[in-house]
This record gives C-alpha cells, structure tokens and sequence, in this order.
C-alpha cells in the first residue's frame, strides 16, 4: 500500500505561482509512475503533469511552459511547481501513483487508469 498526502495549496491572484507537494509513505520502492491531476466543480479529473521512473514527463498541453514537475527521491516528495497561474486553473489537485513494476517499453499516463493510489487533494483557487 502507498499513502499519499498533498500540500501547498491555497487563494492566489492570476499571474502567481504556488508549489504543491505530494509526500509519499508505505511501500513506495519500485519502477512506478507519479503524477498530478485536477478536478473543477462540475468537470471530470483530468491529468496535468506526469513523473515517469526514468525522469521523463508529460504535460497536459494547458500548462505546458507553466507548470513544472519533479521529485525529490531522498524525501519520496513529488512537486508540481505552479507558475502564471490563470482562473481556469481552479481545481482540486490530487496526485497519484501507478503499481510497482511499471513496464520499461509502456510511457506513464496521463489519464487516470492505471493509477492505483490517490491522495485526498488540495485546493488551488485563483482569482482574476
């Protein structure tokens, strides 16, 4: 089992950056992917960022040259760095971990099948 705890959200003003932390705990060792994903009110969870085991990542094309992830593996921390935010970027953030055991040859997801573990989210709201 993999616990998964979010952190960091909160109210910003359009144009400002929030940094968002997802601590990991349990049986976390493993080739696996991590990644973020929002819900709005009324909408769909939809993946933003992925981390794949090899460092590789995806972003969803409505925040590629805003967002940024990363991991630091000695803190089994995943970020989600949040620059230019933008109203539409109001959502509960999750993040989510895929099974160990990752195929090498298979590119992480970046829709929600295949993530077996959540967190509980954290809000991000920003305001125009």
């Amino acid at each position: 089992q993999v616990q998964l705890v979010e952190s960091g959200g909160g109210s910003v003003q359009a144009g400002g950056s929030l940094r968002l932390s997802c601590a990991a705990s349990g049986s976390t060792a493993g080739r696996r992917c991590r990644a973020w994903f929002h819900q709005a009110p009324g909408k769909e969870r939809e993946g933003v960022a992925v981390w794949g085991s090899d460092g590789s990542t995806r972003f969803a094309d409505s925040v590629k040259g805003r967002f940024t992830i990363s991991q630091d593996k000695a803190k089994n921390t995943l970020y989600l760095q949040m620059n230019s935010l933008k109203p539409e970027d109001t959502a509960m953030y999750f993040c989510a971990s895929t099974y160990a055991g990752w195929p090498t040859w298979e590119a992480c997801p970046i829709q929600q099948d295949g993530y077996a573990y959540w967190g509980q989210g954290t809000q991000v709201t920003v305001s125009s």
